[in-house]
């Protein structure tokens, strides 16, 4: 006979545990498509080449589905998506540029501090 007081824990995964891990997982891509520049650039190309692909699916075999004035909630949705990616590839292109101009500004300076100290030893 089975003991009345014993209690069994019954370990389940909640949606929040669950939720967590996808956010976690989201921040985790994400740095490390900001960080690298071979995968920022990646992504970049694949953001365009998926927006222009779009793009012309949407203004010729998708048309007739898209028309605005039979299927608003479609059209936008579609449209929507297409400037989101290319907003995040322009955005993400921003990033890159700015990153590179300050990883030149940290070389130029370097090697200034770099020939600074030759010079001065030189003439001595």
């Amino acid at each position: 006979m089975p003991d009345r007081n014993c209690k069994i824990d019954i370990v389940e995964d909640s949606p929040e545990e669950k939720q967590l891990e996808a956010t976690s997982f989201v921040v985790h891509a994400a740095r490390g498509i900001i960080r690298g520049q071979k995968a920022r650039r990646k992504v970049m190309l694949f953001l365009l080449a998926l927006a222009l692909l779009l793009l012309i699916l949407g203004a010729t075999l998708l048309a007739p589905v898209l028309n605005p004035h039979e299927h608003l909630i479609g059209a936008l949705v579609f449209w929507l998506a297409c400037i989101w990616l290319t907003l995040t590839a322009l955005l993400l292109a921003i990033f890159d540029l700015l990153i590179v101009r300050s990883e030149a500004r940290r070389a130029e300076r370097a090697l200034r501090e770099k020939l600074g100290d030759e010079g001065s030893t030189s003439n001595q």
